[in-house]
């Protein structure tokens, strides 16, 4: 049973084209398949005799199901019908050990229990973060017979946070490397092996290598089959563009013949079918030899398709797993306020104007939100399953961008520190950020969060909770545009901020009143000092 569309996952068969003895060729269509989207039809890519049809007409199957068999007239398939139908799952369920302590390997797949010289250490990948389920090896720091003493540095490895050194527990000789530099494993897969030197630990080599092979091979094979049932796919769309566009009658080919029709400049309105009910089929593209046909063919476009794939690092992986389980997960709402920021600018020109002295808007939202949620305990929040956590501490989560993704440091008691202090944080961790030097506990413990894109000139937009946050401010762009003040339209200066809550814990009037406290803060800021 192919895979014709993305989604597909089983097929049910609409119709066969053909009966067991029937002769097949290449290209012929064996049957209408109906998929999750469409029924479409299903062409052979081998020639011979069909001998055995595997699921009627109206079943459902599974995809990779076996659908028929083709060969020679009369061949002996026997053995192939009691042979044991393959299982997937078998390729990723056999157990091998590979230290005492049964470590097992990447993807839990392991071996056959190999003996464990004495004084051999199996290091596996570390979980370096809490939201770690692989690690990439940047760097190693060691390489294969160097002497290793505990405590020294053996890699750089890439978590989904940052890029971390990675210090060995065991003194001796490395003997192998499991896990090549830029390559990814998961936690706790094989990352080297540790011991005395000159010691012989190829059998222990052979074994992980020997489950690396198996499982790399079976990931192909899965890989393989939908890329073939796109293209498939593709052709059939593509092929359609043969048709005249001068008149009604349909033109009955296989789409093997809609796609060399394509590759050739081949109207297929000028070639005679030779196969079932006058249906064009490869051969009658093969042989055909009409001296206009590229002037006869429909207009076809010229361009070439590329692209280019890059694979995900360990950062995008996790935002991607953590934001899609915070936004399908979390009823996200959004509350919208523009402030006047007249007040603001005079307020910062005023402090910048110390000597030393350097704040940003940042910094001023950052002080104002904290002062805003000790206030408001419920907006400074997190959900848990079974309780909600009022936090009476404010540590605010500064969204901070960088060339992989978005990381998170965390101002910690922000309502206690100064604007000063605050700018000299920010602008520390900012980066340290963008270099990949933060330390785990400074991305830890947020109970909220900021995300400012204003100095990109972006005016307003929605951000999506940091869980188990309750809520997350957006910041804009400030905007110099005309304004009502005391009943005259005036020059202001305004900004745009969204909150985007969670109302499993944060109600709309909460929020409301909130964002109420921290406009008084923004619009009259030196208050943020009294």
């Amino acid at each position: 049973m192919p895979r014709l569309s993305d989604t597909m996952t089983e097929g049910v068969v609409a119709k066969w084209l053909i009966k067991i003895g029937d002769k097949i060729e290449e290209g012929d269509i064996l049957a209408e398949i109906e998929t999750d989207k469409a029924t479409m039809e299903f062409e052979s890519f081998h020639e011979g005799t069909l001998l055995y049809l595997g699921i009627q007409e109206g079943e459902t199957a599974n995809v990779d199901s076996l659908l028929a068999i083709i060969g020679e007239k009369g061949e002996d398939i026997s053995g192939l019908l009691k042979a044991p139908k393959p299982s997937k799952e078998n390729l990723y369920t056999e157990k091998i050990s590979v230290n005492k302590e049964n470590v097992e390997t990447e993807n839990n797949v392991t071996s056959n229990e190999v003996e464990i010289p004495k004084g051999i250490e199996i290091i596996t990948m570390p979980r370096l973060s809490d939201t770690m389920t692989e690690g990439t090896v940047a760097k190693w720091i060691k390489k294969v017979g160097d002497k290793v003493e505990e405590g020294e540095i053996l890699a750089e490895i890439e978590t989904d946070k940052a890029t971390m050194e990675f210090e060995s527990f065991h003194q001796g000789t490395l003997l192998f490397i499991g896990v090549e530099e830029g390559d990814s494993a998961n936690v706790d897969a094989v990352l080297a092996i540790i011991g005395e030197k000159g010691t012989d630990v190829s059998k222990i080599i052979e074994s992980i290598e020997e489950i690396n092979i198996k499982k790399s091979n079976a990931l192909k094979t899965e890989q393989t089959k939908p890329v073939q049932a796109e293209v498939k796919k593709e052709e059939k769309v593509i092929a359609s563009s043969p048709k005249s566009t001068s008149t009604n009658e349909r033109i009955i080919a296989s789409p093997l013949a809609k796609k060399l029709a394509i590759e050739r400049n081949i109207n297929l309105q000028h070639v005679k079918g030779t196969g079932e009910g006058g249906r064009i089929i490869k051969r009658d593209i093969e042989n055909y030899s009409g001296s206009s046909a590229a002037a006869n063919m429909p207009f076809v476009p010229t361009g070439e398709e590329s692209f280019e794939e890059v694979n995900n690092s360990q950062m995008r992986k996790v935002i991607a797993r953590r934001l899609g389980e915070s936004k399908f997960t979390a009823p996200h709402y959004y509350l919208n306020v523009e402030f006047d920021m007249d007040n603001s600018i005079a307020f910062r020109n005023q402090y910048n104007s110390i000597p030393d002295t350097k704040i940003s808007f940042n910094d001023m939202i950052v002080k104002a939100t904290a002062l805003a949620l000790k206030q408001h305990p419920q907006v400074n929040s997190q959900w848990f399953d079974d309780k909600i956590r009022k936090n009476h501490h404010v540590h605010i989560g500064v969204a901070v961008g960088v060339d992989d993704g978005l990381l998170v440091p965390v101002v910690r008691f922000a309502n206690e520190q100064n604007l000063t202090q605050i700018g000299a944080q920010v602008k520390d961790y900012a980066k340290r950020a963008r270099d990949k030097k933060l330390a785990l506990e400074e991305m830890e413990g947020s109970t909220f969060t900021i995300s400012n894109l204003g100095m990109f000139g972006i005016t307003d937009f929605t951000s999506i909770i940091n869980q188990p946050n309750s809520a997350i401010l957006s910041v804009g762009a400030i905007v110099q545009k005309p304004v009502v003040k005391d009943g005259n339209i005036v020059v202001g200066n305004t900004m745009k901020l969204t909150l985007a809550c969670d109302h499993r814990t944060v109600d709309g009037v909460t929020g409301s009143l909130f964002l109420e406290t921290l406009k008084g803060y923004i619009e009259n800021p030196i208050t943020m000092l009294v």
